[in-house]
């Protein structure tokens, strides 16, 4: 009897090992591969590298650049940015206040941020500035023509990985210039970062142009040298910045009476 259990072992010690194999070539079946691991593309993510480079090198860029900008429904403008050695900007918007009827600066330099009235073809005064914050302070949404962001502090944004944005390489529009990005936000925030679009640049880190909805800002012309330190466009006196809203546009007394206070 011991000589049959042995031998009955070692029969079945081999049918034991045999029977999964057997099992899984009748299957076909393979044994599961390793989970698919998360993350971006390598393109997308190395294209955030890209603009991220850029964007550095834009901050560390001295000029002086004309660009051109275009909204539909308006006429082209052109905006002039100074960025000087010192690290003091400015930016000239024809247009920037009381609903485009009035031309204005705006400068950052060691004393704060600046706006400035230009003389204009509905304001005949001499240039004049108002101080509207702290150099690095957000001007206020009232004040903000938003042409100035993609040339100063959205190149913040576009360098800090932590930012919830998504870039992949662009071809570049028709009327622009340069290497260009899709940046787009992931936040679900009603207060994005920065406005998506189109952002280009040359290999030197100049902004070559810009495409958002709020309107596309292009490069000129070659840039020129920079000055040392920007002026501002006037004395700075005290008053009230220009808003970018138009004025209340007055409206007759139909009684054809003075109004009441007047004679």
């Amino acid at each position: 009897m011991p000589v049959l259990i042995r031998s009955a072992g070692r029969l079945l010690g081999p049918l034991v090992f045999v029977l999964p194999a057997a099992l899984v070539a009748c299957t076909g079946e393979q044994p599961p591969g390793p989970p698919p691991t998360d993350g971006p593309p390598a393109q997308v993510d190395a294209a955030r590298d890209e603009l991220a480079a850029l964007a550095a090198a834009a901050q560390d860029r001295r000029l002086v650049a004309q660009y051109v900008y275009s909204r539909t429904g308006q006429p082209d403008r052109t905006v002039v940015f100074t960025s000087a050695n010192d690290g003091t900007w400015r930016v000239d918007v024809p247009g920037g206040a009381l609903g485009g009827t009035v031309d204005v600066s705006l400068a950052a330099t060691a004393d704060g941020l600046f706006q400035c009235a230009l003389p204009s073809a509905v304001r005949s005064e001499p240039a004049s500035c108002v101080r509207v914050g702290e150099r690095d302070e957000p001007i206020a949404r009232r004040l903000d023509p938003r042409v100035q962001h993609p040339l100063t502090d959205w190149l913040d944004v576009l360098t800090d990985r932590r930012a919830p944005l998504a870039v992949a390489p662009a071809a570049t529009p028709e009327d622009l210039t340069g290497t260009c990005y899709s940046v787009d936000s992931t936040s679900a925030s009603l207060n994005a970062p920065l406005d998506v679009g189109i952002y280009c640049y040359d290999r030197d880190g100049t902004p070559t142009g810009v495409r958002t909805e709020a309107g596309t800002l292009r490069l000129a012309a070659p840039p020129g040298p920079p000055p040392a330190t920007v002026q501002l466009a006037g004395p700075v006196i005290d008053g009230d910045p220009l808003g970018t809203a138009a004025p209340p546009t007055p409206t007759a007394d139909p009684s054809g009476s003075p109004s009441a206070g007047t004679s």
